[in-house]
């Protein structure tokens, strides 16, 4: 399948900026083959450079302020050069995912509203001529579909997919943005919270899978919110038992969580499961990043309620 973006005539120069790609399917960590072909007028064209970037609506940290549209990760393609008149030049390019590429597919299907979009921008003293954006399907790494795979099996369904126009405190990241995907919680874990989401950010080695479990009572006036962080590797990703992994997870975090707002009545512990068959990996140790994981502090602190507990 091939995609393919053109630009509108420049009407200045009379330039065409055409985008393909070979095959716009992809995923976190591999290289987007493709070409750009540029087709001049009646007049000659000086370009200054060429670049590739990767574009999606986000949401900024203000809840308030309305989604936007920014290029999260661009890559140069190509140095100065003149186009005669008439001319055409095509410049082919294997364009790298950053591995913290928000995922848009999963199961052959768009995760809700999010796109990405690959856009060309040519540099032309003094304006920019930009081509059309071409479409691009980030499949996700065995990791992260694993993960997907067992919250559904575990009972929990996706409520909302959105990209963040913010870094995440104390996390290691290579893009300016993160991916949060909502959950409605399963009737297993049902009690202790009502929402979750969960953060992927990943590297060449392996996952950091973050949650974050809000309680809300609306009727009461009750919020309370937690955070979680476990690592876990690439290597052998087919041969593990995800859903005991996963439940292990969700379980450390969510009793952490109920103790943490141990006061309040609608509070309870996860004791057992129906799907433990093994301890999930060691979390990453207390005090790192985000302020701890499962069992250790997090953001405002381990012990007490309120907010970040």
């Amino acid at each position: 399948m091939r995609l393919t973006g053109v630009s509108p005539e420049s009407g200045r120069t009379g330039l065409t900026v055409r985008t393909a790609l070979a095959n716009p399917s992809t995923r976190p960590g591999l290289r987007l083959p493709g070409r750009i072909t540029l087709t001049a007028g009646s007049v000659e064209v000086p370009v200054r450079h060429i670049r590739l970037g990767l574009v999606a609506t986000a949401e900024p940290d203000d809840p308030e302020a309305p989604r936007r549209l920014v290029q999260f990760h661009q890559v140069r393609v190509a140095g100065g050069f003149v186009l005669p008149a008439r001319q055409g030049r095509t410049i082919p390019f294997e364009f790298p995912l950053p591995w913290e590429t928000p995922v848009t597919i999963f199961g052959g299907v768009p995760l809700l509203s999010l796109r990405t979009g690959l856009r060309t921008e040519v540099a032309i003293d003094p304006a920019l001529d930009q081509g059309a954006m071409v479409p691009v399907f980030v499949h996700p790494l065995p990791t992260q579909a694993h993960i997907l795979t067992a919250l559904d099996t575990l009972g929990f369904s996706m409520r909302q997919a959105g990209l963040v126009d913010s870094r995440l405190p104390g996390v290691e990241q290579a893009l300016p943005v993160h991916q949060r995907l909502g959950f409605w919680v399963a009737p297993l874990y049902a009690g202790p919270i009502t929402e979750m989401e969960t953060i992927f950010v990943a590297d060449p080695a392996g996952l950091e899978v973050i949650l974050w479990m809000d309680r809300r009572l609306a009727l009461a006036g009750i919020t309370h919110q937690s955070i979680s962080r476990f690592r876990i590797w690439h290597a052998d990703a087919d041969r593990r038992d995800w859903v005991a992994t996963v439940d292990g997870w969700l379980r450390m975090a969510i009793n952490r969580h109920a103790a943490a707002a141990a006061h309040a009545d609608w509070s309870a512990t996860i004791s057992e499961s129906a799907h433990v068959s093994r301890h999930p990996d060691r979390p990453v140790a207390p005090g790192y990043g985000l302020g701890g994981t499962a069992g250790g502090a997090g953001i405002g602190g381990g012990g007490g309620g309120g907010d970040g507990t």
